[in-house]
């Protein structure tokens, strides 16, 4: 039995890409810097999974910004705005796409399947021109065949690359992107001819969007896609992996028909259904790669227990053909336990990063070629032993809490439209009210004072009055622009989920457990382990400082139950929504003291709960059901005059409106400019929203600033379907990883794109 790895996280150990790719931007290092640190981190990874036996490791998983990204690149798919017209797609166009430029918006970016990774979403339509325009695939295998390994190249395969993409803006919405497949086939056998001429053994094509409910004619596409790149894959072993889900049947059906292909990865993680689709019928002679070891969390592997599904597996298909892989790339994991030296010594004896669930992989593999690890499996039983009992995990109050609110539904007493008029009588707020998302700027100042008193350098007083220059200088700024509905700025907080965990029971925390979110984005995720409460007041000191410091409604900033959950790693020994409901009964404790205190404006972020929609449509109704009643037990006991707002970030809502409506909130503000105001079709096609309503007018992750005249526009193309007395202006996301210069200019025109409309709105 052998070893595969689907993918690994490219950021590094202790965010070396990052860094690297942040110091490019700014024009402090140049291009030879950033490939410096790039070659040293792959191969780093490529001698890691070589040195513990790992048969077949990836190359081509490594990217600067998003493997999406470099599809595009590869096919020579640059939107025109660009400039690009032929030749190798360079490092200005390629960051050009992600980010933007002076004159050219970014590419929209969305949330990869359901998990927290973002992706650039392609731009297609019949007029593109497809080329091979980026040879970075067979560069990288080339780069580790001269350190002596033989690596599997992976390429997004070209139906998850098509059913991914939009049609560009000056292209019918309607269009068919499968139309286009017989035109980007002949990049793809480009690409295989020079990987075959390099040397390559193997190709690995990811295909997870198989797990997705497909019609039949996409599936016949599937079908004829790999049947037409037959001859050109000949010579090659020829892998499809699939990830995050079952593989329906019908999908199965027509993957495991395909003859090209020598071997099948399935995420038997996520999957379980699809381990009874193999018992019935896995095609005779081809490999299976049984994703076993879970790459989307950092529990250990209960080595035993996957060790029985395996020997499961040998029953039906024969020990040889069994392939032991990992659930889908490592990317969505942190990357090596090594660095957490402060960490408990029982929790950190639970846990496994992507370096450790290499050794796992490669010891289960070992194991059932019978090289078993007896000291390894025996130190993992104990381990697995150790969480079930230990007293740290489980609160019987808690759980008795749980289920009493999981009997009833919770909402508020009255109607979102008379709550509105009685917030609005209260508030006395402008036609199209401003306001922003929450954060601003974390300066490097700001970060080294939070570091200073987390490590006991300063004292608390010392600490509360830079914090509280802090707030006075954002409060300020808004003021002077003119913002009607103001924030603090969140300069106390670290990361909007760490800061409430930190303060919650069940929590833990890592000093390096960094996942890549998007381009040199990187969020370090808690980890739940044990029934979570709320201790004590989380914000109640910090939200009321800040009110006292204005006569502006002053918002309280808290992140939803739904949030947390979706943005933690999550305990795996109970439901997910049991711990959702523990976190929301939290969270409601703090929405109603901060009521108490005098905030009347209270957001409750729940920016994550679309990115928890499981992928399939028969499970999609019981999760929407338990996430928006979480989000609803949060605040369904406050007065109406306390205007509830909560925000959404980037990833497609118009399959969820009628949810969002539910969740009856008072006021929504969402991302949509980023995504060509996607998210107002919903309206076009007739959907009513009678609460406020906020689409962002500018995208916050492009250092571009939009001019007064652009976000003008994009209010009055709101207008078409909104009202004026439910539309708020406010940018998509929050502010914290742009700069000061920036956030300035771009408020000011947002502010005045405003009150132009508003002027425009009296007149009429």
């Amino acid at each position: 039995m052998s070893s595969h790895i689907v993918g690994y996280p490219r950021i590094g150990p202790k965010r070396e890409l990052k860094f690297a790719l942040e110091s490019f931007w700014d024009g402090k290092t140049g291009v030879d810097d950033l490939q410096n640190v790039a070659a040293n981190l792959r191969r780093s990874i490529w001698k890691h999974m070589a040195s513990v036996g790992i048969k077949y490791i990836p190359s081509n998983t490594f990217s600067y910004y998003d493997q999406m990204l470099d599809t595009t690149a590869m096919l020579g798919a640059v939107p025109s705005r660009y400039g690009w017209e032929s030749g190798e797609v360079g490092f200005d166009v390629y960051f050009s796409m992600a980010r933007g430029n002076a004159s050219a918006p970014a590419m929209e970016m969305t949330k990869w399947f359901d998990t927290n990774y973002h992706y650039i979403v392609p731009e297609l339509g019949p007029h593109v021109q497809f080329s091979y325009a980026s040879h970075k695939a067979v560069e990288e295998f080339k780069e580790a065949k001269s350190l002596g390994i033989d690596t599997v190249p992976v390429l997004i395969g070209p139906m998850t690359y098509l059913l991914l993409s939009k049609p560009a803006k000056d292209v019918d919405k309607s269009f068919c992107l499968l139309s286009l497949i017989d035109k980007i086939l002949p990049v793809y056998e480009e690409v295989l001819a020079d990987l075959k001429s390099a040397g390559a053994r193997w190709i690995q094509f990811d295909e997870p969007i198989l797990v997705m409910d497909l019609d039949t004619n996409q599936l016949q596409a599937f079908s004829d896609a790999y049947s037409h790149m037959e001859s050109s894959l000949a010579g090659l072993n020829v892998l499809i992996a699939t990830y995050f889900a079952d593989v329906p049947a019908e999908a199965y059906k027509a993957l495991t028909s395909l003859k090209c292909v020598t071997g099948f990865g399935f995420d038997l993680v996520r999957g379980l259904e699809t381990l009874d689709l193999i018992k019935v019928d896995f095609p005779r002679g081809k490999l299976l790669f049984a994703g076993i070891v879970d790459g989307r969390n950092i529990w250990a592997n209960d080595l035993s227990a996957s060790l029985k599904t395996l020997q499961t597996l040998e029953d039906i298909i024969g020990k040889e053909k069994v392939v032991v892989s990992t659930s889908c790339s490592l990317l969505h994991t942190a990357v090596d336990l090594v660095n957490e030296t402060k960490l408990d010594k029982e929790l950190k004896s639970w846990l496994a990063f992507a370096a450790q669930k290499v050794v796992e992989v490669s010891a289960l593999a070992k194991s059932f070629s019978g090289f078993k690890d007896e000291a390894l499996f025996a130190s993992n039983s104990m381990r697995q032993a150790s969480r079930r009992s230990s007293p740290r995990v489980t609160n019987a109050t808690i759980k008795h809490n749980v289920a009493a609110v999981m009997k009833s539904d919770h909402r508020r007493s009255t109607k979102v439209s008379a709550r509105l008029q009685a917030q609005q009588k209260k508030l006395n707020l402008h036609a199209l009210p401003t306001t922003t998302i929450g954060s601003f700027p974390q300066t490097a100042d700001l970060r080294r004072i939070r570091k200073e008193f987390k490590a006991r350098k300063i004292s608390e007083s010392d600490y509360v009055q830079a914090i509280k220059v802090e707030f006075e200088k954002v409060i300020k700024l808004q003021e002077e622009l003119e913002i009607d509905v103001l924030v603090h700025g969140e300069a106390e907080r670290n990361d909007m989920v760490e800061f409430f965990g930190e303060q919650l029971s069940g929590f833990a925390f890592t000093s390096n457990g960094w996942v890549q979110s998007y381009g040199s984005r990187c969020v370090k995720p808690p980890i739940i382990y044990g029934d979570v409460s709320r201790q004590k007041a989380m914000t109640v000191f910090w939200s009321s400082m800040a009110q006292k410091m204005t006569q502006r409604p002053m918002k309280g900033m808290l992140t939803g139950p739904v949030t947390i959950l979706n943005w933690s790693f999550v305990r795996n020994d109970q439901p997910r929504y049991e711990t959702c409901f523990q976190i929301a009964l939290a969270i409601k404790d703090e929405v109603e003291d901060l009521e108490k205190a005098g905030i009347t404006v209270i957001q409750i972020d729940e920016a994550a709960l679309r990115e928890g929609l499981p992928l399939r449509r028969s499970e999609q109704e019981l999760y929407l059901d338990w996430a928006v009643h979480s989000f609803r037990l949060t605040n369904c006991d406050v007065r109406e005059t306390t205007q509830i707002h909560t925000h959404m970030c980037y990833s497609n809502f118009n399959d969820i409106i009628n949810s969002i409506i539910n969740m009856d909130a008072d006021v929504i503000t969402i991302e949509n400019s980023r995504s060509d105001e996607k998210l107002l079709s919903v309206f076009h096609e007739g959907v009513k929203y009678g609460a406020g309503i906020g689409p962002g007018v500018y995208d916050i992750h492009s250092p571009r600033i939009p001019s007064t005249e652009e976000i003008a526009e994009r209010i009055n193309k709101m207008l078409e379907v909104l009202d004026s007395n439910v539309l708020w202006v406010n940018p998509d996301c929050g502010l914290k990883t742009r700069k000061y210069s920036e956030v300035k200019s771009a408020l000011s025109n947002m502010v005045a794109a405003a009150k132009l409309i508003r002027s425009q709105l009296n007149k009429s």
